[in-house]
C-alpha cells in the first residue's frame, strides 16, 4: 500500500508538472489516415484526440460532425490535425462531381428567359424536360412537342450549386480589386445543370446536337412526384381537330354496302358474279 501511495503521488505530481509546462488538454479531431486532396471527409478517415492545448493548432476542429461532408483542399497525412482553413463546402469551388449520385450524370442545358422559366429556377428544383422538334421535308414536314423527362433533380443554375455558398468571387470592374457577388436571386446565368440517368443523358445530347434550341424547362413543385403519361402534342391536337380527322379516316375505311337484289317470287335461287345476280329457277 505505501508502494501504491508513492506511485500515485508521484504520477500526480508529474500530471501537476505537465500541466503547468503544457497547459490543460483539449479535444481535437485528426486524421485516422492519410486523406487526398479534394477528397469527401467522413467517420472513417477522422478520430477525436485530446491534445495539450500549446500543441492546438489554430482553426483545428474540435467537432466530427463540423468536418464530416466537407472537402479537403489539400491533402491531409495520419496524425495531423483537421484545420477549417483546409476543408472546402462542397460546390463550384470542388467541382460538382461528388454531389452527383454514383449512378447518375450531370448534364448542361442552355436556357434563356423563355425556354427557363424567367431564369427563377434555382439549384434543388425539380422539373420537366419539354422538347420541339421538326423532322420531314416538304408538304411532309411536321412539329411535335414532346415532354422528354418528368421529375429531374437541378444540380446548378451557372455557378450557383446545390449546398454551396450562395456566392462567387470576382474583379470590381472599377477598382480592379476582388468583390463577393450574390448569388442569391442571380438570373444572369445561361445553363442549368440537371442529374438524370446515363440513357437520359444520351437522349438529352441527341437533342442538343440537333436542335440546341428546342429544349424548354418547366418548374414544378418539389413534393409533386406524380409522372403522368402526356401524349405528343402537334397541331391537330393544339386545335382539337385530330378527334375529328380520326372519325372521318373510320368512316372512309369501312366498306360500301351493296344493294341487295330483290328476290322474285317462286322457287329457285340467287346466283351473284361480281355486281352481276341472276335469279335462277
Amino acid at each position: 500500500m505505501f508502494a501504491m501511495f508513492l506511485i500515485y503521488s508521484y504520477s500526480e505530481e508529474q500530471k501537476a508538472k505537465y500541466d503547468k509546462r503544457y497547459g490543460t488538454t483539449k479535444t481535437v479531431l485528426v486524421a485516422s489516415k492519410d486523406i487526398l486532396e479534394m477528397s469527401t471527409i467522413d467517420e472513417t478517415m477522422v478520430n477525436q484526440e485530446e491534445k495539450p492545448v500549446d500543441f492546438i493548432q489554430p482553426g483545428a476542429v474540435e467537432n466530427p460532425d463540423d468536418a464530416v461532408g466537407l472537402v479537403a483542399a489539400t491533402p491531409i497525412k495520419k496524425g495531423e490535425q483537421l484545420l477549417m482553413t483546409k476543408l472546402l463546402t462542397p460546390g463550384a469551388n470542388t467541382g460538382l462531381s461528388m454531389q452527383v449520385a454514383p449512378d447518375k450524370r450531370a448534364v448542361t442545358i442552355p436556357v434563356d428567359d423563355v425556354r427557363g422559366v424567367g431564369k427563377l429556377i434555382r439549384p434543388g428544383d425539380r422539373i420537366d424536360i419539354i422538347t420541339s422538334i421538326n423532322y420531314g421535308d416538304g408538304k411532309a414536314d411536321r412539329r411535335e412537342v414532346k415532354t422528354l423527362l418528368q421529375d429531374i433533380l437541378v444540380l446548378a443554375t451557372g455557378l450557383n450549386v446545390t449546398n454551396n455558398i450562395p456566392r462567387t468571387l470576382q474583379i470590381d470592374t472599377y477598382n480592379g480589386k476582388p468583390a463577393y457577388k450574390n448569388l442569391n436571386g442571380d438570373t444572369g446565368y445561361s445553363t442549368v445543370t440537371v442529374e438524370v440517368n446515363p440513357t437520359e443523358a444520351q437522349n438529352l445530347i441527341y437533342i442538343l446536337s440537333v436542335a440546341p434550341g428546342a429544349m424548354f424547362l418547366s418548374l414544378r413543385n418539389g413534393n409533386d412526384k406524380v409522372i403522368p403519361r402526356l401524349p405528343t402534342s402537334t397541331l391537330d391536337t393544339v386545335l382539337g381537330v385530330d378527334s375529328e380527322r380520326a372519325i372521318q379516316k373510320k368512316l372512309l375505311q369501312q366498306p360500301v354496302a351493296q344493294p341487295l337484289a330483290q328476290k322474285p317470287h317462286g322457287n329457285g335461287f340467287i346466283e351473284i358474279h361480281g355486281s352481276d345476280v341472276r335469279y335462277n329457277q
